[in-house]
């Protein structure tokens, strides 16, 4: 087996963890963490170019710019649980027109 078929095999496993945990898992913080998944996998595929510094430093790049995406979903989701005291939000209805209620003005 080469290095490129394994590496090839080891980025499918990661894909697809990722997505599973995507759709499975209920709660925000597990799903950052199982797109972040679905993204070391992507760039793993990038990396593997000797010799030429700019992929490298893309990769690089793109890790950065992840990481910062994630800082700010959990942010999100502190302060969202600072708001309402859960991570979850629940679905409302929408809120019903004049006319749909029946009243006459």
């Amino acid at each position: 087996m080469s290095a490129a078929t394994l590496g090839g095999l080891v980025g499918a496993a990661l894909v697809g963890l990722g997505l599973y945990g995507l759709i499975v898992n209920p709660q925000p913080l597990r799903k950052i963490l199982a797109l972040n998944l679905i993204g070391i996998a992507r760039r793993g595929a990038g990396a593997g170019f000797p010799g030429d510094p700019v992929p490298q430093a893309m990769v690089i790049a793109g890790i950065v710019v992840a990481f910062a995406a994630s800082a700010l979903a959990v942010a999100l989701i502190l302060r969202l649980h600072e708001e309402t005291g859960q991570v979850v939000l629940e679905a409302s209805s929408p809120p019903e027109l004049p006319a749909e209620r029946g009243d006459d003005e």
